[in-house]
Order: structure tokens, then sequence, then C-alpha cells
């Protein structure tokens, strides 16, 4: 394809899109006003602090796969091309049907503490505070889906930005004001604000009770099977690193670790996430898939290295912010930076194969498969060898592992000489 004719084809599809502008921008100050927070925080209450903070959330991130079983996906598609009658139902059956899995998730959970505490090394208290933490997110997700499915676009950015501001506010006002450096204060506003989105959410949704369908929410659950999977092997992969770590090493080098690996990680995922989706995401969809797996293997080293150089050059700004208790080494930032370069790769191919729907899917969780038990082991050695620079090279080292085996898997499945598949929409398959 010419340059001119992929220039007019992304002018055209910005022009299709200028209404997204508003609410992009708006969801992507949201997004850098709660990384902002995070940093505030890390700050304020010191590494160890923040590395139970960081134990927490990782906690949360794992349990909120088996709790959401990704209906906030579902949600996205269904809504938008589901008849305006229809759509009570669907909202109404993914909002009970999630509030009791997430609550008997959470009661079985709280009852098999002793097993659990065990097997993560952390004390009940800290398990409690997760799979609450875990509660509150899935509905914050599900609810938020349900506002974009609707395409109330505008209201979900700003609601966004309302919470993470008073978010912000809150938690600045607690560190400055009244020297609050209790983790579990910031991670119960944690809750309470997602919460508070959620119920928002729901006012402006058209719940109906009396909508609920037990055979819609079993259709529900198998449309969101595929991505259920594939998030479950992304927040063991990206989750379990810090579980290790806080098994090995302390929660100090927790918070540290949060600081050079998670909030890189957060960052990218503000631009990544809320940048590409205007333009980048329609491409993917209508092109040949083929042609797209070759265009991305030919910009994946550039991706990474532009990546890697952004996470580096970032670190330099929100480092100097931090205390003494988080302290700047050019070597670890520099192996951080090439983590964050991989898993920018790793992500791009997710987004393009998850275009291709049950094939890519299927291609995706294949891929997962084979490099995750590598991948898990090399964290535990690693981690257990070298703590917290055992972390960083683990990180890197498990995103190499994975792109590795996604490419060799592209390059099998989607031969410029191979057939053409046609992938049906979940919903013609479920028929």
């Amino acid at each position: 394809m010419a340059r001119g004719d992929v220039r007019a084809r992304v002018a055209r599809l910005v022009d299709v899109h200028r209404w997204a502008a508003g609410p992009t921008l708006v969801s992507t100050l949201a997004s850098g006003t709660a990384a902002a927070t995070t940093l505030v925080i890390a700050r304020g209450i010191g590494a160890a602090a923040f590395g139970h903070f960081t134990v927490v959330l990782s906690i949360a991130l794992i349990a909120t796969v088996a709790m959401l079983t990704s209906l906030n996906y579902v949600m996205f598609q269904e809504l938008p091309r589901a008849e305006p009658a229809d759509r009570p139902a669907l909202v109404t059956t993914a909002l009970l049907s999630t509030l009791v899995l997430g609550t008997v998730l959470f009661a079985a959970g709280m009852l098999a503490a002793p097993l659990l505490t065990a097997a993560l090394g952390v004390d009940t208290r800290t398990l409690a505070f997760g799979l609450a933490l875990a509660l509150s997110m899935t509905l914050n997700q599900l609810t938020e889906s349900f506002l974009r499915g609707l395409k109330r676009f505008a209201l979900v950015a700003a609601l966004k930005l309302a919470v993470a501001v008073v978010y912000l506010a809150g938690s600045a006002y607690c560190l400055l004001a009244l020297g609050i450096e209790d983790a579990e204060v910031y991670l119960g506003a944690l809750i309470v604000t997602n919460l508070v989105f959620a119920v928002v959410a729901v006012a402006g949704s058209g719940v109906a009770p009396r909508s609920w369908s037990p055979v819609l929410a079993r259709s529900l659950y198998r449309h969101g099977a595929y991505v259920t999977v594939i998030a479950t092997f992304t927040a063991v992969l990206f989750g379990v690193d810090v579980i290790f770590l806080n098994h090995w090493a302390g929660r100090a080098d927790v918070g540290v670790y949060s600081l050079y690996n998670g909030f890189p990680k957060r960052l990218l995922g503000v631009v990544f996430i809320d940048g590409i989706g205007l333009v980048l995401l329609p491409m993917m969809a209508t092109m040949a898939k083929p042609a797209l797996m070759r265009r991305i293997a030919r910009l994946a080293p550039a991706v990474a290295g532009a990546t890697a150089v952004f996470s580096f050059a970032a670190s330099l700004v929100f480092f100097l912010v931090m205390g003494e208790e988080y302290p700047y080494s050019v070597g670890l930032m520099a192996l951080a930076a090439v983590g964050i370069g991989l898993h920018t790769v790793f992500n791009l191919y997710f987004v393009a194969l998850s275009m291709d729907g049950v094939r890519g899917a299927k291609v995706f969780i294949a891929c997962l498969a084979a490099g995750t038990p590598v991948a898990l082991a090399c964290q535990a050695a690693f981690i257990a060898w070298w703590g917290l620079v055992g972390g960083l090279v683990a990180f890197a080292v498990s995103n190499l592992i994975l792109v590795a085996v996604v490419v060799v898997a592209v390059g099998r499945v989607y031969r410029p000489d191979g057939p053409v598949a046609v992938t049906p929409s979940t919903r013609e398959a479920d028929r």
C-alpha cells in the first residue's frame, strides 16, 4: 500500500471517529491522574507500606479475573448490537450474575484462608483486603463496560476523571494534612471509589431486576470463555512475580520493584490502551491478518526500542519526586525499560490476534500454554536467587519467551500463501 493511501486511510478513520477525541482525552487524563496518585501514595507511605499496597493489588488483579470472567468484553460487543428493548436484560443479567459470583468467590476465599495465606505468603487480613478490592474492581470494570457498550462515552470519561481526582485529593489530604502512612487506608479509599463509580454507572445503565435470565447468563459466560482463559494466564504471569518477591525478599523490595516495573506498566497502559483505540484498532480489524502479522513483525524491534527509551526517560522524571526509600539506579531502570519494551510487543500481538476472533484467541491461548511454565520457572528461580534484580530480569525474560513463542506460532498460522479463514463471531459460533 502506498504511503499516500495509508495517510488517506488514517485521515478517514480520524474523521469518522472525531467524536471520540474528547472522551478519549478525558479518559487518558483520568488514567494519568490515577497513575499520579499511585506515585503520591508510594512516596508518602514509604517503600515497605507501598510493598503491602502492591501485594494486595496483585492478589486483587488475579482474583478479578475469576470474578469478572471477561463479561466486560462481552458487554463491549453485545450491547452496541442489541436491540434497545433487549439491553436492560443484558445489563441486569451481567450485573446480578457477577454480584452473586463475586460474593461467592469472596466467601470461598475467606473460608479457604488457611490454605491461600500459606500459598501466597500473606496474612488473613491482607487476603481479605485483596478479595474486597477484587470485588470492587470487578464491579467498576463491568459497569464501565455498560456505559461504553451503551455509547455513553462522555459520561464514562467524566465519571472516571471525577473519581480519579477525588481519590488523588483524598490521598494527598491524608498524607499531607493527617500524616497517615497506613497502606490499608488508601486501599480502603480505592475500594470505596470503585464502588462509587459502579453505583453511579448502574444508575445510568437501565438495570431492571426482573429481566434477569439464566439462559442469557449461560450465553454471556460462554461468550467470554476464551478471553477469560487469556486473562487468567496473563494475570498469573504478570502478577505472581510480586508474590514471589514478597516471599523471598521483603515488602520494601516489593515497593521498590513496583516503582521500577509496575508504574511503567501502568504508564504503558495509559499510552497503549487509551492512545491506540481511536485509529489503530479499527485498522487492525479491517486488515488482512497475514499482512497485519507481517507488518507487526517488521515494526516489533522499533516498537520495543521506542517504548524502552520512553520508559527509561520517563523514569528520570518520576524518580525525582520520590524519597530516599526509592533509590534511582540506571542499571535497574535499564533492565525495567527492556522488559517494558518487550511487554509492549507482547501486548501488540495480543491486540492483533484478538482482532481475528476465535482463531486468534485460540492461537494466543496455545502460545500462553506453551510459554507460561517456562516463564514462571524463570520468575521463581531468578527472584529466589537475586531478589529485586531477579524480578526485573525475570519480567524481561518472561516477555522475551512469550514473544518468541507467539512469533513462531503466528509465522505458521498466518502464512501469506495459507488459506484465508473467515472466523465467525462468537454469537454465530454459539449457534
